[in-house]
């Protein structure tokens, strides 16, 4: 009865969480709007990082609640997912193509930043002064962030968010109970779900990174999934993979870094072999493909799409491989 109630939790979490995150994003994104701020910041920072905000929510309950193996497993999941699944799936829906120099700058900034990430875990160790470094270089980020949104106003991205937020405009009050209401829910569904998790984990003794790589990190990213394949159909090429990149900057730096601030964690080096290495390898086929080569223009075909989302299912297939033979002993 137990384990109904647990799996019902989980369950509930993640439905919630995805409700609540296209209510968070849509009202942040309105009422940035009626404040007067830039489309391309919006699209880079609003919508970009407010993507990533069930991720940030789920990691920071986990870390408070002693979790941190979910908290981790989050963040490194959700953008594993983030490129091979999200992206890959987009591709097959819609080759995209990357047009927007913003990006272009983001996808070096992003491989960097995955970079920091690993050789920060080499010590198996990540600290809470390895937390500052991350949230200050978030910090970093963001002011950059806000400058290129004034600057470069005419971006190809900047249109594209213009776009959306026109076709998803709210009024004033509406926006804000959007906003407010889909906070609200976020920070309880978040909490549901990492009880949720976590009672599975336990109960059939599979590991808190395992859960937070597979499940949690799946359905955090959901709503990643549904803004880059709402943005692929309407030909938002640049918003599709911005959505992907902003979410994996937020992720490695802000979530991880409150995560860690919060609860200082012990890393397996199977963490960094295993999964920090596959991270790195889908951020640099992501760069290659993005930025293109030899007159390339920068783009991710069908193909490349359906390579993205098998190389998916071969690390989910791995992951299960490993619970299971740690399992059955």
């Amino acid at each position: 009865m137990d384990v109904m109630i647990e799996a019902g939790a989980l369950l509930l979490g993640l439905l919630l969480l995805v409700w609540s995150a296209d209510w968070f994003v849509g009202g942040s994104a309105s009422v940035a709007r009626m404040l007067g701020v830039s489309p391309l910041l919006i699209g880079m920072v609003v919508i970009g990082f407010g993507t990533s905000a069930p991720e940030l929510l789920v990691s920071v309950m986990a870390a408070m609640q002693g979790n941190p193996g979910i908290a981790l497993g989050n963040a490194y999941g959700s953008n594993i997912s983030n490129i091979a699944l999200i992206l890959g799936v987009s591709a097959l829906v819609s080759p995209i193509l990357v047009r927007s120099n913003v990006l272009k700058k983001e996808l070096p900034i992003l491989f960097g930043v995955t970079i920091l990430a690993a050789f920060q875990l080499i010590d198996g160790h990540l600290s809470r002064w390895d937390a500052v470094v991350l949230l200050v270089c978030f910090a970093g980020l963001m002011l950059w962030s806000i400058i290129g949104g004034i600057r470069n106003r005419e971006d190809v991205l900047s249109g594209e968010v213009d776009e959306k937020i026109s076709d998803q405009s709210l009024s004033g009050l509406n926006a804000w109970i959007h906003l407010i209401v889909g906070l609200l829910v976020l920070i309880a569904s978040s909490r549901v779900l990492v009880w949720g998790a976590v009672g599975i984990a336990h109960r059939f003794g599979v590991s808190d990174l395992i859960i937070g790589l597979t499940i949690v990190a799946v359905g955090t990213s959901l709503p990643e999934l549904a803004s880059s394949l709402t943005a692929v159909r309407k030909g938002e090429h640049d918003l599709a993979i911005g959505n992907v990149i902003g979410s994996n900057l937020f992720n490695t730096l802000a979530v991880v870094g409150l995560a860690a601030v919060i609860h200082p964690m012990e890393v397996s080096s199977d963490v960094l072999k295993r999964d920090v290495a596959v991270m790195a390898s889908m951020t640099v086929l992501m760069l290659i493909l993005g930025l293109g080569w030899r007159g390339r223009q920068g783009r991710i075909n069908r193909f490349e799409g359906a390579v993205l989302v098998s190389s998916y299912a071969a690390y989910l297939g791995f992951l299960i491989y490993v619970t299971l033979s740690t399992a059955l002993g």
